[in-house]
């Protein structure tokens, strides 16, 4: 199981044992793992099978799981999208963005996102899938936590350098193997802050391209970014990196004149 994977350990002090494990069990689903048996979820949750069982059944009663009739296995129900339903809603960024990644997936021809920052990583909520038959996609709900993708290091490119390396250093962000120094981790970030968006070229997954640019609010906070992922061979093919940077960055600057925020000029100083 990658760290990426694994749910969150939330134990607040007075918490109800039960509340915390359903919780618990509703987030051992994952988009990679969106189907789970008793076992699974007993081994990924540390709770003994019988536990798990009566829970799933509660759980299940008031539609947050339901289980197939024919593997017996367990997924996600409609009431975790009813739950969320509220939240997704009162996201300014997805209220003002969606048009915004819609002309981008046209002018593009690539998946376009918005991600927000939350517990360490940067999640997807929302996306346009790219026309394309080979294409890379950005689930919503999905969550990024490795210094190599181009979201977490352009909103970490916004975060007070001691929270970064707090971050990196407890493993909360994902680093490359043989780790990043804190010298080399400043200078990254300040190169995205100078330029306005991250890429990722190959840096998570040989066939992925990425790039990111961040977005501000009325207040001048990074309050998300753009995210448009493309196969690495029809970027090099087409020779379109540059010019995916410059329509990621510009449809940043428009997402944030909508929000509020002050002009972005040019060399991205803003008034």
């Amino acid at each position: 199981m990658s760290e990426a994977d694994q749910p969150a350990v939330r134990q607040p002090q007075g918490a109800p044992a039960a509340m915390l494990n359903g919780l618990s069990i509703l987030e051992a689903f994952s988009i990679k793992r969106p189907a789970l048996g008793v076992t699974e979820i007993s081994e990924i949750v540390g709770l003994h099978k019988s536990t798990v069982s009566r829970m799933l059944n509660g759980l299940s009663e008031l539609g947050y799981v339901r289980r197939e009739a024919t593997s017996g296995r367990y997924r996600l129900g409609l009431s975790v999208l009813e739950l969320s339903a509220p939240l997704l809603a009162d996201l300014d960024i997805r209220a003002a963005g969606l048009e915004h990644l819609e002309r981008l997936t046209e002018l593009t021809g690539e998946t376009t996102a918005l991600g927000v920052w939350g517990d360490g990583g940067t999640i997807v909520v929302e996306q346009v899938a790219s026309p394309h038959q080979v294409r890379h996609t950005q689930p919503i709900g999905n969550r990024y936590n490795q210094w190599e993708s181009s979201s977490v290091r352009v909103m970490l490119a916004h975060h007070p350098l001691n929270a970064v390396h707090q971050l990196i250093e407890t493993g909360r962000i994902v680093v490359p193997e043989g780790g990043i120094s804190r010298e080399d981790v400043e200078i990254e970030l300040e190169l995205i802050r100078k330029h306005g968006f991250a890429t990722n070229q190959g840096g998570t997954t040989p066939e992925e391209f990425g790039v990111s640019a961040v977005v501000f609010d009325l207040r001048g906070t990074a309050t998300g970014c753009v995210i448009l992922s493309a196969p690495t061979s029809r970027v090099e093919f087409q020779h379109s990196a540059e010019a995916l940077q410059r329509a990621v960055s510009q449809t940043a600057h428009d997402i944030s004149a909508r929000l509020g925020a002050a002009v972005v000029s040019e060399n991205n100083s803003r008034a």
